[in-house]
């Protein structure tokens, strides 16, 4: 289970009031890194989204000390990490909200698999979003028998496979 995830953001404080309006949740500071908000479902598996401003990486040290946090000034508008989520609110409440923001929405069809909301926030970050309507399919589709036979389907052929192809 994953129980946090950071994500770099313009207006961290902004992002996050829209993503706990979102998950019907909670927001406040992350006093760690200054300028940094936190949402909070108030879950019982202690779910939260760090908000982290833009540019933020963390960076190792030693055995002594902890992850810091630095400013890289030349960070890209885009990144490959995102995340999809569950949300309590239906369709037409993230529609609604995405036209307020002037956020990107739209609903795709994961190669039939399931169907996903991509909630562009900001309009770089992209995040998955599973309202009630269409949490199901994505929770099906990810059950353990479920996938068994995808990921066998997948499965990179053997060298013996190609072995024997060749």
């Amino acid at each position: 289970m994953i129980h946090h995830i950071s994500l770099a953001v313009d207006n961290p404080r902004h992002v996050a009031q829209v993503l706990a309006e979102l998950w019907q949740g909670e927001f406040a500071p992350f006093p760690p890194c200054d300028g940094a908000y936190m949402v909070l479902p108030l879950d019982i598996n202690g779910t939260l989204i760090e908000l982290l401003p833009r540019g933020t990486e963390l960076i190792p040290r030693t055995e002594e000390r902890e992850a810091q946090f630095a400013q890289n000034l030349n960070s890209s508008a885009y990144t490959a990490t995102h995340a999809a989520i569950s949300v309590p609110v239906s369709e037409e409440e993230i529609r609604a909200i995405a036209q307020r923001e002037d956020w990107h929405m739209i609903r795709c069809n994961r190669d039939d698999y399931f169907e996903v909301i991509e909630f562009w926030v900001e309009n770089h970050l992209l995040i998955e979003l599973l309202p009630p309507a269409i949490a199901s399919q994505y929770l099906s589709f990810m059950h353990p028998q479920a996938l068994r036979p995808f990921l066998t389907n997948m499965a990179i052929a053997s060298p013996e496979d190609i072995t024997q192809a060749g």
